[in-house]
C-alpha cells in the first residue's frame, strides 16, 4: 500500500525514490478513493442535454421559409441541410475561401461564419435565386460568355460576391474588382476571366 510505504519512510527517516510506477500507483489510489474513477453500469451515466432547438423564419429567394434548428446551426448548414439549397458550397468552413457567399439583406456575407438564428426575418438570396425563371442573371451569363470557371466549385460564391461587388459600385477598374473580390478563392486560377465577367455585367448594369 502507498500509505504503508510512506509511513515506513517516515519511521526510518528515508524517502522512497519516486519512480514512474510509484507515481502512477499513488495517483490511482487517490482518484479511486475520491470516487473519480467511474466504474459501473454505463446506463447510470448522465444523459446528454437535449438540443436547444429554435424556430427561425427567413425570406429565402423570395419565399418565406420557416425551420426548426439547433441554435448553433450556421446559416450555411441551414441552407444545405435543411432547405436543400446546395448551390451554396461548403469549402473551408472558416470564412477563408468565399465559396459559401450569399446576399443577406442585399449585402454579401460568408454563410459559414454566421448563425442562422441571428437573422430571423432577414431576406436571403442564394445562387438558386438569381435567375429570373429561364433567364439567367447578367453575371451568370457573363461567366458563361467569358469562360470564368473551370471545376466550378467556387463559381456560385464567385457569382454571388460579384453581384455584391457590382451593387456596391466597386467595378471602376480591373484592379478595383480584384481588390473587392479578393475574399473569393479560385484554386483553378480563373481570376482574369472572373474579372472580365464582372466587368461585362457591370457595363450592362
Amino acid at each position: 500500500m502507498v500509505e504503508d510505504t510512506a509511513e515506513a519512510a517516515i519511521d526510518t527517516g528515508e524517502l522512497p525514490t519516486l519512480t514512474r510506477r510509484r507515481f502512477v500507483g499513488a495517483v490511482g489510489a487517490v482518484t479511486s478513493a475520491a470516487g473519480l474513477v467511474a466504474i459501473g453500469d454505463p446506463a447510470d451515466a448522465t444523459e446528454p442535454t437535449a438540443t436547444d432547438a429554435r424556430t427561425v423564419s427567413l425570406n429565402v429567394n423570395g419565399t418565406r421559409r420557416t425551420v426548426e434548428l439547433d441554435s448553433r446551426t450556421s446559416l450555411l448548414d441551414m441552407l444545405r441541410e435543411e432547405l436543400q439549397l446546395t448551390g451554396t458550397r461548403k469549402g473551408c468552413d472558416q470564412g477563408a475561401c468565399g465559396a459559401c457567399t450569399v446576399l443577406l439583406d442585399g449585402r454579401r456575407i460568408n454563410a459559414c461564419l454566421t448563425l442562422a438564428m441571428m437573422h430571423d426575418g432577414a431576406e436571403l438570396t442564394t445562387i438558386e435565386g438569381l435567375a429570373d425563371g429561364a433567364a439567367l442573371h447578367p453575371l451568370q451569363q457573363a461567366f458563361i460568355d467569358t469562360d470564368a470557371f473551370q471545376c466550378g466549385y467556387c463559381t456560385s460564391g464567385q457569382i454571388m460576391s460579384g453581384v455584391g461587388c457590382i451593387r456596391e459600385g466597386h467595378t471602376g477598374s480591373g484592379d478595383e474588382i480584384r481588390e473587392w473580390m479578393s475574399g473569393n478563392i479560385c484554386r483553378c486560377g480563373a481570376y482574369p476571366n472572373v474579372v472580365a465577367a464582372i466587368e461585362q455585367a457591370a457595363k450592362g448594369a
